[in-house]
């Protein structure tokens, strides 16, 4: 069958069996036996396009076919083995019509949007400032140019979340995800600073525009006892991009360019615009009975409940912009070396994504959300005053994976407050300014402690008593509700 996930991963795979060989036995011989280097940069794009096409439907096969890992993992193997590809595809040929189909998980392909949004964002972070000056920017420039994505993001989030409500998540989606994978090719054309800057501005506005409606389409498509738990297996996917986004983009962007980074997550975007197009369009959610507490909560859209899920957004991410901020400098200090702050980072987001996808993340539809809220921001602001306190590397460690449990209390009780406190027909403008705090607590995170005159301990000591503060007012806030329900 020619629409059989194992058929279109076998096409896919003759394709970059054929590129490779392409690659090594053509392009590899003019760069170094006549000096031709443009047919390496020519081909070796055009193989990684044609790669990260296979190394998705390696992933959408493995999701529809009930097979076993060992296919999936031989298909990886084999991209890196010349004619390797051709074996395979000779064994799948063989075996194919052995294998069902299993029903499209719709909630896979939301995920994998998710993860999309957040890996562009994370995987400028480390080569965004070296590319601004590579152009020529002066570091107040770089600076704005950091600044601006986050800034404009904030503009897409709103407008996302009106339209959302207006025409349905599918088409803002859609929408998104092709502008925003242009928008990533852009960085093509970037030959000055002020190029750049209007490059910025627009990635971080059509950007905006994904991450609300993906989540108001998770959100309307679950049932209302399993939001939580279902937010939580979201985040984990957040924790993934906050992990591979960096170590990818620095690593790719030291062997080929910043704007070839930028393109293969482009890639990904329009891969996701066409799986949409197939699998989204023709989902048809099932009409829920709306939840009786939601109906009371929202009889105000900026009710109690929406407003600590604003609030929590808000230091969510002006703790994340102070650990970005603080923690390099933090470690410089100390006399240790500029990587341990990226093996750190990592380990708060591993920790984080173990709490998502283990069965700890059942105690988000078993526990008020408004408690694990209070939790996750008292442990987030514990791990900032003890990263003040911390000098070795044990304890910072220590103090990391603390915050990866803090920020893992944290996202999913902040979702689930706000999905709770709003109707569905307005949840995709909830769920814009939502996103639009996240933007703007990024920005407030590293921009005000630069601002104040703090060193970098009063810095952490600052950050981790406003976080204490924000528990402490969420936990009598919810008490005091309590009392007035009873």
């Amino acid at each position: 069958m020619r629409g059989h996930p194992i058929y279109i991963l076998r096409i896919t795979g003759f394709l970059d069996g054929i590129s490779l060989l392409l690659l090594l036995g053509i392009a590899m011989p003019l760069k170094y036996i006549w000096g031709l280097e443009q047919a390496v940069t020519i081909m070796g794009s055009i193989h990684g396009g044609i790669f990260s096409v296979y190394a998705l439907t390696i992933l959408y096969a493995a999701i529809r076919v009930k097979w076993s890992l060992l296919w999936p993992a031989a298909a990886v193997i084999v991209a890196f083995i010349p004619l390797g590809n051709f074996l395979l595809d000779w064994k799948l040929k063989k075996v194919q019509t052995q294998f069902t189909v299993k029903p499209f998980n719709y909630a896979l392909l939301v995920y994998s949007i998710v993860f999309f949004s957040f890996i562009d964002l994370f995987a400028q972070l480390p080569v965004m400032s070296t590319f601004a000056t590579s152009v020529g920017a002066s570091s107040f420039i770089v600076g704005i140019v950091v600044g601006l994505y986050s800034l404009t993001n904030t503009f897409g989030n709103i407008l996302s979340g009106i339209m959302t409500d207006k025409i349905g998540p599918f088409k803002i989606l859609m929408i998104g995800l092709l502008l925003t994978s242009s928008a990533l090719l852009l960085y093509h054309f970037v030959d000055s600073p002020s190029v750049l800057i209007v490059v910025r501005i627009i990635h971080g506005f059509v950007a905006g525009l994904i991450v609300p409606a993906a989540f108001t389409f998770s959100a309307n498509t679950t049932l209302n006892d399993q939001q939580g738990k279902k937010v939580a297996f979201t985040g984990t996917f957040v924790g993934l991009a906050a992990i591979i986004g960096p170590a990818f983009s620095g690593i790719m962007a030291s062997k080929t360019s910043v704007p070839f980074v930028f393109t293969c997550v482009a890639i990904l975007g329009f891969s996701l615009a066409i799986l949409s197009a197939i699998f989204l369009s023709k989902y048809k959610p099932v009409k829920k009975e709306q939840d009786k507490t939601v109906v009371q909560a929202a009889g105000s859209f900026f009710n109690a409940g929406v407003v600590k899920a604003y609030g929590g957004a808000f230091f969510l991410m002006f703790s994340q912009g102070v650990i970005a901020y603080l923690l390099p400098l933090h470690v410089q200090t100390l006399g240790y070396d500029s990587k341990l702050s990226g093996t750190l980072m990592s380990t708060f987001g591993i920790i984080a994504v173990l709490i998502f996808v283990l069965p700890t993340n059942r105690i988000f539809d078993r526990v008020s959300p408004s408690r694990t809220m209070a939790l996750g921001m008292g442990l987030m602001g514990l791990s900032q005053l003890f990263i003040s306190q911390s000098s070795t590397t044990l304890s910072l460690y220590f103090v990391l994976g603390l915050y990866g449990v803090g920020f893992a209390f944290l996202f999913p009780s902040i979702n689930t407050m706000l999905i709770r406190a709003t109707p569905a027909e307005l949840r995709g403008k909830a769920y814009g300014y939502f996103y639009a705090f996240f933007s703007l607590g990024v920005v407030a995170g590293s921009s005000v402690l630069g601002w104040l005159p703090f060193n970098i301990i009063e810095g952490f000591i600052f950050t981790g008593i406003i976080l204490l503060l924000f528990a402490v007012f969420v936990t009598f806030n919810k008490q005091k509700e309590h009392a007035l329900n009873h």
